[in-house]
């Protein structure tokens, strides 16, 4: 018998990224600042990767900003992987079919891990990144974007207060995100060294948080929440979020704001060439001396 609680209905994923396919490209902006982001990352880093994997790579939109970037030098080969068929048949790259869990990834097969707004959508993620550390090389560079905390807080507290009011009660609806601190500790967890976590927020208007809601769905990214309601939202319910969206967070000119925040992980596995920390008591000079504050 399985205790495990799931999060996320998997087959309403695949279908909604499914749907998202056709029109993609028109509503990959928060996809692509991601991947504008890594690219630029990449360029810090004095180092080539034969062999690269990309995680969820939708219609290829990594790989074609790749061959007009100078990033492309220091990538070899990428293999790209994508669960969605038809999100896969709108990539001209030409990317591996492969689920989420587990990852279709060989152990010490990568030099680099990619993976733009997908993690998120995973239901064990440590286990994920555990699996993505057993697929790099030694001295192999992890870098993941997925949605943090704050993103869309306004849509869910908008429809809290709804369901309460008309239903006396809410569903489920944006998904859980982990905050800075949390992903952290998880990258320690699953074994990477050096590991850094930062946050980058996005504010975006709408003319009215139906179109919000609209560009969620062309995003692929509605919600696919296992205890969520299966039936419709009533009309009573949506019209009244959608007044206290508006009443609680509109803006003088008459939108409404949708926050998005990005949370980039990376780390390497371990090898004997990097850093090290300095071993408690091992430090040469007093920090008493550098404050200005030894009386001797």
């Amino acid at each position: 018998m399985n205790d495990t609680v799931q999060i996320f209905d998997r087959p309403a994923l695949e279908a909604k990224r499914n749907r998202a396919a056709r029109s993609f490209s028109s509503h990959d902006f928060l996809v692509r600042r991601a991947a504008e982001d890594i690219t630029d990352r990449l360029m810090t880093i004095q180092r080539e990767f034969p062999h690269a994997a990309e995680i969820g790579a939708r219609t290829g939109l990594f790989a074609e900003m790749l061959k007009h970037h100078p990033a492309a030098n220091k990538i070899g080969e990428l293999k790209q992987f994508e669960p969605a068929f038809e999100m896969r048949a709108q990539n001209r790259f030409h990317p591996d079919s492969g689920g989420h869990d587990p990852l279709p990834l060989t152990p010490d097969s990568c030099d680099l891990i990619i993976s733009l707004l997908n993690l998120h959508n995973i239901e064990d993620l440590t286990g994920a990144l555990i699996q993505c550390r057993r697929a790099l090389r030694p001295d192999g560079l992890f870098i993941g974007a997925l949605f943090g905390g704050e993103t869309l807080t306004e849509l869910r507290e908008s429809f809290l207060q709804a369901e309460s009011e008309m239903e006396h009660g809410a569903s489920p609806r944006i998904h859980p995100n982990a905050d800075i601190r949390d992903l952290g500790g998880l990258l320690q967890r699953a074994g990477f060294a050096l590991p850094v976590t930062d946050s980058d927020r996005i504010t975006v208007t709408y003319e009215h948080p139906l179109r919000l809601m609209a560009e969620l769905r062309a995003m692929g990214e509605s919600n696919a929440l296992q205890g969520r309601r299966k039936t419709f939202t009533r009309r009573s319910t949506l019209l009244r979020a959608c007044a206290i969206y508006q009443e609680n967070f509109g803006t003088a000119d008459g939108r409404i704001p949708a926050t998005f925040e990005i949370m980039t992980l990376t780390g390497w596995a371990p090898h004997e060439s990097q850093q090290k920390p300095l071993k408690p008591g091992s430090g040469q000079i007093s920090l008493t001396k550098v404050l200005g504050q030894d009386k001797n």
